[in-house]
């Protein structure tokens, strides 16, 4: 089967079909390269996807990510980022084996065609013009012939007239003999011609033409397998990625069933448990028994008659905030002159204020009052959401919930712990470097690491007391907090339990039997045991952190009750600076009380004071 022999004489549809196959091979690499723009801008539109959805940094989302529905959707979009790789993948190797190396075969096989049917037109015309030759000569050897025998009947016309001269007739035979010798040399040049064009034929039809086809067919038959390998090709490069794209499938799977519902469940508790106790059982009231009116609604009982006093929290079940109270503040409130402090002296000697200020006890307001700011002196639960929506957080994170709290002081206590071991990695690493520098002074100068080393060793300083500080919080906040499992002590009905009569008995004395407010002697000594009750409950608190130092610029006499005496000249630390009221609360080794601000000179620590 061969075209030269087959089709020795369809040069003309050859030469359609072979640029038909040109134009096929073409549309197939047209065909590969939209596919491979396909696999990228699906590559792309994955990738943003997966973009799309993932968590912000330093955002609400990164935090929910810690359940492992939400890690099992984050593993699902890293596993599209890879899924997405291999469709660039198959993008860049339909590009590189099958785009690439087709357009460079095309024009390989553009030229060979072009030179193929370049010698067979070339042949063609080679034929035409021996053809032509032929033609000429054949008429040329016709028209000698016919002129030849139209010589041979003039002369025997001439021959056979007796009116025609010797001479005449001669001439006639002459030219017959010319023509006659025209004729024979047109025949062997007709019959010389017509050898070679017979021979030129035979092998435009038998060699040349044969020969050309022959190598187009061959041309178009590796078109054809060029064209088969292609597609082989475009199926191996899915094939490649198959196994690869099969495991991102299996690490989703893997990540679906490693979702823990228990696990998410008892994440949720560590998230919200607040570490409260629910409330417990509302009193019967009996409102067919007479009672009498309460003197306020605030106060620390509601009946006079009722063995078991309530502290009522703003309608709000009671002991919801006793587990934010402490006991330095407590104190504070119970204790802390509510008077104006007196002025200063007019001269700066001792002997110019002999009695001090004017006795806090002289206008000390009931209990109640003191008990009413306490009570307000906390934010209520519900302050929690306002509390997120903005404004600055207690240092302390004591507007958060104790078990919320336990988490916060146990994250920062951890994140201080890593400061100071890097900065002790720092120090060591100086040490290290001066040792060098001792050793070889040429390398540097030892004193140049003593500013840097003092200054990481105040760092360690500084992060340990912070250290010391917040695992402070986080002991006392881990002491209030009942065992796990266990059942948890209602603070406030403890407080019932030990104080039933005391709290009864300030209720009764505070009120004369007019309505009016009465002040006894019995007040300052229930003060001291509701105090002392409180220092039972709060037994773990630690004193309050020095904010700074102060230093007496006049002698007072502190005779009262939560004021403190004070030298002139004396240096004492300050733990509560003035909040408006014209007193400063200070401390003296272990004695604390207030003291006029306007007899002090404060100086506060500027990083207490930030906090």
């Amino acid at each position: 089967m061969s075209w030269g022999i087959e089709l020795w004489d369809q040069f003309d549809n050859l030469e359609k079909h072979t640029q038909w196959g040109i134009d096929i091979l073409e549309k197939y690499i047209k065909f590969v390269k939209e596919r491979t723009e396909i696999e990228l801008s699906y590559a792309k539109q994955l990738r943003n996807l997966a973009k799309k959805y993932q968590p912000k940094k330093n955002s609400k989302e990164e935090e929910e990510y810690r359940y492992t529905a939400c890690k099992a959707f984050l593993s699902t979009l890293n596993e599209m980022n890879d899924y997405a790789g291999q469709h660039e993948v198959i993008s860049e190797n339909m590009t590189s084996h099958i785009t690439v190396e087709l357009a460079r075969y095309v024009q390989e096989l553009k030229q060979e065609r072009k030179s193929y049917f370049h010698d067979g037109r070339k042949a063609q015309q080679h034929i035409e013009i021996c053809w032509k030759q032929l033609e000429s000569s054949k008429r040329r050897f016709e028209r000698d012939c016919k002129e030849a025998d139209r010589a041979q009947q003039y002369f025997e016309k001439m021959d056979a007239d007796i009116n025609v001269t010797k001479a005449d007739v001669e001439k006639a035979r002459q030219q017959a003999q010319v023509r006659h010798q025209m004729a024979e040399d047109s025949r062997a040049d007709y019959s010389s011609i017509l050898q070679k064009f017979n021979h030129e034929q035979h092998e435009y039809y038998h060699t040349h033409i044969p020969n050309i086809f022959q190598k187009i067919q061959e041309m178009e038959e590796r078109r054809i397998l060029r064209i088969g390998e292609s597609m082989k090709t475009y199926a191996e490069v899915d094939r490649q990625v198959i196994p690869i794209i099969g495991k991102c499938l299996d690490e989703i799977v893997k990540a679906a069933e490693s979702i823990d519902q228990k696990n998410d469940s008892q994440l949720v508790i560590e998230a919200y448990k607040s570490g409260f106790e629910p409330p417990g059982d509302i009193e019967f009231e009996d409102y067919t028994q007479p009672m009498k009116r309460t003197v306020s609604d605030n106060s620390l009982s509601n009946s006079r008659g009722e063995g078991k006093p309530e502290l009522k929290f703003g309608g709000k079940s009671k002991g919801k905030l006793w587990p934010f109270i402490k006991k330095n503040k407590l104190m504070s409130l119970l204790t802390s002159p509510h008077q104006p402090p007196p002025p200063p002296p007019a001269s700066a000697l001792p002997t110019a204020v002999p009695n001090g200020p004017q006795s806090p006890k002289q206008q000390k307001e009931p209990l109640s009052h003191r008990f009413n700011e306490f009570m307000t002196s906390k934010p209520k639960i519900h302050c929690f959401r306002s509390l997120k929506r903005g404004g600055a957080a207690p240092e302390d994170f004591s507007n958060l919930p104790p078990e919320q709290r336990r988490k916060k002081l146990q994250q920062k206590v951890d994140e201080l712990n890593k400061e100071i071991q890097k900065e002790m990695d720092q120090r060591d690493a100086i040490t290290k470097m001066k040792d060098v520098y001792l050793k070889n002074p040429q390398m540097g100068d030892p004193a140049s690491l003593d500013h840097k080393l003092t200054e990481v060793s105040q760092n360690i300083e500084k992060l340990q007391l912070e250290a010391q500080k917040f695992e402070a919080w986080l002991a006392e906040v881990e002491g209030r907090l009942p065992a796990r499992g266990d059942q948890a002590r209602r603070q406030s009905g403890m407080y019932e339990a030990q104080n039933p009569t005391t709290v009864n008995n300030c209720a009764q004395d505070r009120e004369s039997p007019d309505g009016s407010y009465t002040e006894e002697q019995s007040q300052e000594s229930e003060v001291k045991v509701l105090a002392t009750d409180f220092d039972d409950e709060f037994d773990d608190e630690e004193p309050l952190p020095a904010i700074g130092t102060c230093k007496a610029l006049y002698t007072f006499e502190g005779q009262n009750e939560g004021t403190l005496s004070v030298l002139e000249g004396e240096t004492l630390y300050v733990i509560e600076e003035d909040k408006g009221d014209g007193w400063t609360r200070i401390r003296r080794n272990e004695e604390e009380g207030y003291v006029p601000t306007s007899y002090v000179e404060v100086y506060l620590d500027k990083n207490a004071k930030d906090s």
